[in-house]
């Protein structure tokens, strides 16, 4: 039985007071709608009105739904009679003022809906449906509840307890008490730590838990504790932990310590202790035994500490230029190679900002680069720093949401997400790796950019942005030789560091002399080896994951292929089955081939998964470990491999472009790119600059600290123009190279681009789809800047057909705008013919 509400029609509706007016909300569902939608305010809730807070809402005849408030007025919609508000979640907002400019601005830059963006905005616990769940809280305990419980409150934990684990549904809880508005009680238990709250199961929370122990309270007191000694004497291993006890917990000097206990851990792991000991402690009730729920946050434990570095003289003058340019500018590019110290001079500026009372955002590509910048952060700034990523559950990232609302967290570190966090007070905000695509969201909308955004937060909120690449974009580095960012360059490594080595290994000579082991030249084996026999680190980045990106028959040469993407299966060999990389279909790899029934099936190319299996074989001394998505899938997993290479318990890293980016591995002398020419031929304008900030990413992971660091590319063709920029780390001259073919063929940062994507599951329709909304775009813009329709190079993903259409507009703001309104009336076009009802059309705005 699902839940309804019902409302009442016009005519009993009570007269306001004289001294009440009619209060209405607009407000942002979570739902890609163009319009925001308005509510009525029941009068007895006109004080509770706040915009940026949570309301229960009615959307449809079923559907009950948590939104936003944007605005408040007395103006009734015309169009619709406004349904009343069912219930008002927050006594504060959960969204600031900033934050809605922002996202206003993002909906209408990236050409998406409020709703869209509100929906990637906040985490899934602080969006609420009649389809969210609640849970009991796992150490709520009712006996010992210090809130008491009313009807309803009791009602609901009566159902939650009737079976170990049981959730209920919104809808489930309206059955349960017989009543629309139920929301309150259900706020209620949560402000009661009764209840949990999370949106699928797979999301159910679980609080960290460690298992602690204490003395019985009856024993506390010293003339308690004398007298058990002397019980005990002949029991030397439980006095033993009695004293560990008491020398960890000195309850003789202050008895409220032993509410707060030891970890069980500290006792049962030491070698000298007995675990039966304990065990026999608790048992005849001398110990007691208690879980207690700690933050997931270790750096919550960490208090503020002093800066563990000096800055060098070249980084002191750098910070110094800089802060010189904030005052000119709000924008600067700090361009240093790789190995600089950069995240040094970050930090000496974040500790500046909040010295001054404000706010930091520091931003990363990757949730591989917060495992280790992190650690550094909390040595310096202890509980004020927060982190953001996706690896979070719900309730972890609420309770960051939370902390940056409330004050608790002065700096956070996070990926592209972290741009929605509610700050209101930002002085600084850090973009490492500015020019990292990871920055770019693709699907679903608001397909944005967390740079862009980021500057654009600078501006709302009067804050610096601070730049940070040694392989800048083409176009940030293009807006600081105009003048219009800052720029300051670190052109030597920190310390004694010396750029490593590089040097081209010619693998189609080598193949055609038959030298190659599997992928692997002569050179670059033995190079590893020799590191490897020095102690010393090796990183190989291949950027394909999995064993082989294709199966092939070698009779008839069928090769297995997605059912639902124009893509071949990659073969994976752990699973043992074959896998689609663009919508995650798998099989199981076949014994014989499916087309002729021979066994002669055979994998061809190589990814990380295959790299990690050779050489476990060939250096079977070395300890490999693999680093893509495969293995970062778990939460912690990151940290992990992570960590296990700092602490040298790894010899061989071997990992996608996560190796590439930022990462700094003190023992790291060798770094071999196994396959470059599959990053340089990609049929992109931008395969160039991403080829070179990758070799010249990866190569800056080798000599870091000292020691000098040697590159070894493997390559079929050693004369690409690219290399010589690399070998040399010449970027300036990349850059000249590079700025010139982007002039002469139109493309940023001398243009403005959007791509249009058409997609549907009928091949026919799609392409018919998209030839009308060329010819409605060239009517509007021009043929000339309208490029398309064409199929890309996977035409299919998803079953979806897929036609895109590129339009290259000028710089001008006004342009932009007009064509941004052009480009809606065409849509809007295509959607009213009803053959193409099923058509998607996808807009994405500075695609990359």
């Amino acid at each position: 039985m699902s839940l309804t509400f019902e409302f009442a029609s016009p005519a009993p509706i009570p007269a306001p007071a004289p001294d009440r007016v009619t209060l209405f909300v607009d407000v942002i569902l979570p739902l890609p709608l163009p319009k925001l939608y308005t509510y009525r305010v029941p009068y007895e809730l006109n004080d509770n009105v706040v915009i940026g807070g949570r309301v229960i809402v009615q959307f449809g005849a079923k559907r009950t739904l948590s939104c936003i408030v944007a605005a408040v007025h007395e103006t009734p919609p015309k169009e619709y009679q406004a349904k009343y508000i069912l219930e008002f979640i927050d006594d504060a907002p959960v969204v600031t003022q900033p934050q809605l400019k922002l996202f206003r601005w993002m909906a209408e830059y990236y050409m998406c809906t409020l709703g869209e963006v509100i929906n990637a905005a906040l985490p899934s616990a602080l969006k609420l449906s009649s389809e969210s769940r609640i849970q009991l809280h796992p150490v709520f305990i009712a006996e010992g509840s210090p809130y008491p419980l009313d009807e309803k409150e009791q009602r609901i934990v009566d159902a939650l307890g009737s079976e170990d684990g049981k959730a209920l549904t919104f809808t489930e809880v309206g059955d349960l008490l017989e009543v629309a508005s139920f929301h309150k009680v259900i706020k209620s238990l949560m402000q009661k730590d009764v209840i949990f709250l999370f949106e699928q199961m797979a999301d159910k929370y679980t609080p960290k838990v460690v298992k602690k122990v204490r003395l019985a309270e009856h024993f506390v007191t010293m003339a308690a504790v004398e007298q058990l000694f002397e019980t005990l004497a002949s029991k030397p291993k439980q006095v033993d932990v009695l004293l560990k006890y008491l020398q960890r917990v000195p309850v003789h000097h202050n008895e409220h310590l032993n509410h707060v206990g030891l970890e069980k851990a500290a006792l049962t792991s030491s070698p000298h202790l007995s675990p039966s000991a304990v065990n026999t402690l608790i048992k005849n009730g001398i110990l007691e035994q208690f879980d207690q729920i700690i933050s997931r946050f270790p750096l919550d434990e960490n208090p503020v500490a002093q800066m563990p570095f000096q800055l060098n003289e070249a980084q002191v003058t750098a910070r110094d230029e800089v802060m010189n340019l904030f005052n000119q500018k709000n924008i600067v590019l700090l361009h240093g190679v790789t190995g600089s110290g950069k995240t040094e001079i970050y930090i000496d500026l974040i500790r500046q900002a909040l010295d001054g009372g404000g706010q930091v955002l520091y931003l990363l590509p990757e949730i591989a680069l917060t495992a280790q910048i992190v650690t550094r952060l909390m040595r310096v700034f202890g509980t004020r720093l927060g982190v953001y990523h996706s690896k979070f559950s719900d309730n972890e990232r609420v309770e960051v949401w939370n902390g940056v609302l409330s004050g608790r967290f002065q700096v956070v570190v996070g990926v592209r997400s972290a741009v929605f966090l509610p700050f209101d007070n930002l002085s600084l905000i850090i973009v490492d790796e500015e020019h990292e695509s990871s920055y770019k969201q693709y699907d679903p909308a608001p397909r944005y950019n967390a740079r862009e955004v980021a500057l654009m937060i600078g501006n709302f909120q009067g804050a610096k942005v601070l730049l940070g690449s040694a392989t800048p974009a083409v176009e940030t580095y293009y807006q600081a030789r105009l003048g219009r960012y800052g720029l300051v360059t670190l052109s030597k490594r920190f310390g004694e560091a010396g750029m490593p080595e590089i040097e081209l290994i010619d693998t189609r000579k080598l193949r055609a002399d038959k030298k190659m082991h599997n992928h692997f030249s002569a050179d670059l084996l033995n190079a590893m080896e020799s590191k490897i026999a020095q102690n010393e680190q090796v990183i190989l980045f291949q950027n394909r994951r999995g064993y082989a990106p294709v199966t092939a028959c070698n009779d008839c040469g069928y090769i297995p292929k997605c059912q639902s993407c124009a893509v071949s299966l990659s073969y994976h060999k752990h699973a043992h089955e074959l896998r689609c990389h663009y919508c995650g279909y798998h099989e199981g790899m076949p014994t014989q081939c499916p087309a002729c029934g021979s066994r002669a099936l055979r994998t061809q190319g190589f990814g990380t998964e295959k790299l990690e299996d050779d050489l476990k074989i060939m250096l079977p001394q070395a300890n490999v470990q693999r680093m893509d998505l495969d293995t970062t899938r778990a939460k912690n997993a990151y940290q992990q491999i992570i960590g296990d290479f700092e602490q040298q318990k790894t010899n061989v890293l071997v990992g996608t472009q996560m190796v590439t980016k930022g990462l700094d591995f003190e023992n790291v002398s060798l770094v071999g790119i196994v396959n470059a020419d599959a990053i340089i031929h990609y049929p992109d304008y931008r395969a160039h600059e991403r080829a070179y900030q990758m070799f010249v990413q990866v190569s800056g992971r080798a000599g870091r600290k000292g020691k000098k660091g040697k590159v070894l590319i493997q390559t079929g063709d050693p004369t690409q123009v690219i290399f010589d920029k690399v070998i040399r780390n010449d970027y300036l001259e990349f850059y000249e190279y590079e700025i010139t073919q982007r002039r002469e063929h139109e493309y940023p940062p001398f243009t403005r681009m959007i791509k249009l994507t058409v997609k549907h599951m009928d091949q026919e329709l799609a392409q018919k789809a998209a030839i009308l909304l060329t010819q409605e775009l060239a009517d509007r813009l021009g043929r000339n800047i309208v490029l398309g329709p064409e199929a890309p190079y996977i035409f299919r993903i998803r079953n979806f057909f897929l036609q895109e259409i590129v339009i290259k507009l000028s710089r001008e703001h006004t342009v932009l705008k007009q064509a941004k309104i052009d480009i809606c009336a065409a849509l809007d076009v295509v959607r009213d013919q009803k053959e193409y009802r099923q058509a998607r059309l996808v807009v994405d705005v500075d695609p990359m």
